[in-house]
């Protein structure tokens, strides 16, 4: 589980019969691990998102995925270790959207590609952004290690493609840290302040019209911001 937290755990006799029966039986089996797991991730991003971490409890988060918390623990043997996961969730999907820097030799097309995905993923999986932000609000004592392992190094790889973007002539000087804070700060918006814009939006949030043409002027601001 915590692969980003690295410094942290004729006719057939009866015996053919169930012989042919195991096999299927061992299938399904991680496909029923797989639901429950998902099952309590979901319901523990409701709880984490509602409580935060101090105020949620196993026990409410059980309760809210309709299982007895006996089973809970038989996932996820702490709440430290369920908060893990549900971080770790929304993690890979953020380091996963930017792929394009590692495919594209043109900056337009990576960012506007990784600006999309982290849009994208701010309105799919708004509640486990918010943990996230939460989180580093109060000095990421959770995942730290995380911080200074993963999240370092895959800041320094991007900063690598900045810098021959720059040296190419094809994106401004510009610190590449810089860069990734202000697309952080403005994707991750459209999950934390979801109510503000529905409220701003009429007390309606946006529609995908309006989320749509959000997401185009974001990139366009960005990307021709600092393109050459």
């Amino acid at each position: 589980m915590d692969q980003f937290f690295r410094s942290r755990d004729g006719g057939a006799s009866p015996l053919d019969s169930a012989r042919a029966v195991r096999p299927a039986a061992r299938k399904a089996r991680p496909a029923i691990r797989a639901e429950n797991e998902r099952a309590l991730l979901e319901a523990a991003e409701q709880v984490f998102a509602e409580e935060g971490f101090g105020g949620a409890t196993t026990a409410a988060i059980a309760r809210r995925a309709g299982v007895p918390k006996a089973n809970l623990h038989y996932y996820f043997v702490t709440k430290d270790a369920l908060y893990r996961a549900v971080v770790e969730r929304v993690l890979t999907a953020w380091l996963a959207a930017a792929a394009s820097f590692d495919g594209s030799d043109d900056p337009r097309e990576a960012l506007a590609a990784y600006i999309g995905a982290k849009m994208d993923l701010a309105r799919a999986m708004p509640l486990a952004s918010r943990i996230w932000s939460a989180e580093i609000m109060r000095g990421a004592p959770m995942i730290q290690d995380f911080l200074d392992t993963t999240l370092t190094d895959w800041v320094a790889a991007r900063e690598t493609s900045v810098r021959r973007w720059i040296a190419a002539g094809k994106l401004k000087p510009i610190d590449a840290k810089v860069l990734f804070y202000m697309i952080w700060a403005t994707t991750q918006q459209y999950a934390n302040a979801a109510h503000e814009m529905a409220t701003l939006n009429g007390g309606r949030p946006l529609d995908d019209a309006a989320f749509e043409r959000a997401k185009r002027q974001v990139i366009a601001t960005i990307v021709d911001g600092v393109t050459a």
